[in-house]
């Protein structure tokens, strides 16, 4: 595997970074072209999360996967969150399938997966993919940037749904737009395949916001699948020991870490995954 660090511009012209995993190339294997995972890890819009970054690009390479971690737009950043974070995740979309024939990947198979704000971001790149509104705003086109699938795990999706208190110097760095302040009312019947899950007793993003999302995508004749698990609380990644923080002891959660296979078993049943 190779991992490169790569400087992308968006729509906006804002650059923004993206660190690629690439996996070696064997011209022995049957499956030559791979699906790719784009990687929104959460971090309360104040930093990047490592621990759903790397640890999540490295357990779906094992099931074959080109992975890319996306850094977006934070409150430290001097523009504005918004429209810039959805933006670059357009673009790098855009980007792996322009070129995905140089880099051997199936530009039919590009999954999104965005953990708590940065599934606020994944789910906000879907609206403006579809949105006729913001592709004759900044000139690309759907086919181009939208990717075939969505991954959403204790997703943010209507930022007033959330369970602890935003700093009021933070507050101007909302989006004004209804669309992108409740990503659900984005929600279109082309929105892609999605898979959510979430504990009940998540007191960071209440489960309103999975379960608003749903019904959007039931409305819309979306398929999707969600697995809501009793406990687990937030920000558990992929449930495994080595995540585990000192202070915080429900990051390991065997039962909720469940979600990775199954996810895995749905890009399958999609024919993403082989």
């Amino acid at each position: 595997m190779k991992v490169r660090e790569l400087e992308l511009t968006n729509f906006n012209n804002c650059k923004f970074k993206v660190n690629y995993y690439q996996l070696q190339e064997d011209t022995r294997l049957k499956i030559r072209k791979r699906p790719l995972m784009v990687i929104f890890p959460g971090g309360h819009f104040t930093h990047i999360s490592l621990r759903e970054g790397e640890p999540v690009a490295l357990a779906y390479a094992m099931y074959g996967f080109e992975c890319a971690i996306i850094s977006y737009n934070l409150v430290t950043d001097p523009q504005p969150i918004y429209p810039d974070a959805a933006l670059s995740g357009l673009m790098a979309i855009k980007y792996f399938r322009d070129n995905s024939e140089k880099l051997g990947i199936d530009p039919d198979k590009i999954v999104t997966i965005g953990f708590s704000a940065g599934g606020h971001v994944a789910s906000a790149v879907n609206v403006m993919a579809e949105s006729q509104k913001w592709q004759n705003k900044f000139g690309f086109k759907h086919d181009e940037v939208a990717p075939n699938a969505t991954i959403l795990g204790y997703p943010l999706i209507d930022i007033n749904k959330i369970g602890i208190e935003v700093p009021a110097a933070q507050m101007a760095y909302l989006p004004k737009e209804a669309e992108l302040l409740d990503t659900a009312k984005g929600v279109t019947k082309q929105t892609p395949p999605t898979f959510i899950f979430q504990t009940v007793d998540d007191a960071v993003v209440l489960i309103n916001n999975a379960i608003e999302y749903l019904t959007a995508l039931r409305e819309h004749n979306v398929p999707f699948e969600a697995h809501l698990f009793d406990k687990g609380m937030h920000g558990y990644s992929l449930g495994l020991a080595n995540l585990e923080y000192k202070d915080k002891p429900w990051l390991v959660n065997p039962h909720a870490a469940r979600w990775f296979k199954m996810s895995i078993e749905w890009l399958q049943h999609l024919k993403i995954a082989a």
